[in-house]
């Protein structure tokens, strides 16, 4: 770990550089640029907010308020981990012929994702505050909370951009699992519609921890769960600890792979 941030300081200079180019490719080439960070929430809420409730036969309260803050904080899940898979295979050029700390590929679609997921929460301030919901004290806790995901979301990248590089198929598994992971996040729905046994099952999801706390600082306007919140952190360094060691592990075969 110590080692990590050491090699981060060096080579600062080349992380931010990173980051800037993943932020400019996302939108490289479209016409709308940035305001796809707008316009891409905005588009998957009209669609969840008009089709779920006749599903669910189900009023909530502000539903399209309630499937924002949850929509958000999950796109930025789902974005990084796709954005993440392929980094270093994506890179396999450059890995051949300039030598920097390899971590650096996966550490810069995570942040360059932040950014991104920072800039769309705009939407979310404005829905809040024009929807008469409003934003309480509680919205102190939101750098906590996007920490923690932000710890998750590393430790997943950095296992995933080295293990598919061995597996090149796993990009596919894991887009499965993540369709999967939707229906068992509480994204669309409330985790107390649940029948309490189907509740204690999707409490083993992080992101479900990491949803109802977003949900609860933003809309209800309440402490989350510290105790759920505490262990999912625990999780969440576990993860990373264990993406680091084997993505420090694997990265000593990348070039024979490319």
């Amino acid at each position: 770990m110590v080692t990590l941030v050491r090699n981060l300081y060096q080579y600062r200079e080349l992380l931010k550089t990173n980051i800037q180019k993943e932020i400019r490719g996302k939108y490289k080439g479209a016409w709308l640029g940035v305001l796809w960070s707008f316009l891409n929430p905005l588009l998957m809420l009209a669609v969840y907010a008009f089709i779920f409730p006749l599903i669910m036969g189900r009023d909530i309260p502000n539903y399209p308020v309630f499937l924002m803050v949850a929509l958000l904080p999950w796109n930025f899940f789902t974005t990084t981990i796709a954005s993440s898979s392929f980094s270093v295979i994506s890179n396999g050029n450059i890995l051949k012929k300039v030598y920097f700390p390899r971590e650096i590929i996966p550490i810069s679609v995570v942040a360059s994702c932040v950014v991104n997921f920072l800039i769309s929460c705009l939407i979310m301030v404005l829905f809040l505050l024009g929807s008469g919901v409003g934003i309480s004290i509680h919205v102190l806790l939101f750098p906590f909370i996007l920490l923690i995901e932000t710890i998750l979301l590393l430790g997943c990248a950095l296992f995933l951009s080295s293990a598919t590089v061995y597996v090149r198929d796993l990009e596919h598994i894991v887009n499965v699992i993540i369709m999967a992971m939707f229906y068992a996040t509480p994204v669309v729905y409330s985790l107390d519609m649940l029948p309490p046994k189907y509740q204690a099952i999707l409490m083993l999801n992080p992101m479900t921890t990491i949803i109802n706390s977003y949900r609860d600082i933003l809309f209800y306007h309440r402490l989350p769960n510290f105790t759920n919140l505490g262990i999912i952190f625990l999780v969440a360094i576990i993860i990373f600890t264990i993406g680091l060691v084997t993505f420090k592990k694997l990265e000593k075969n990348f070039a024979e792979e490319f």
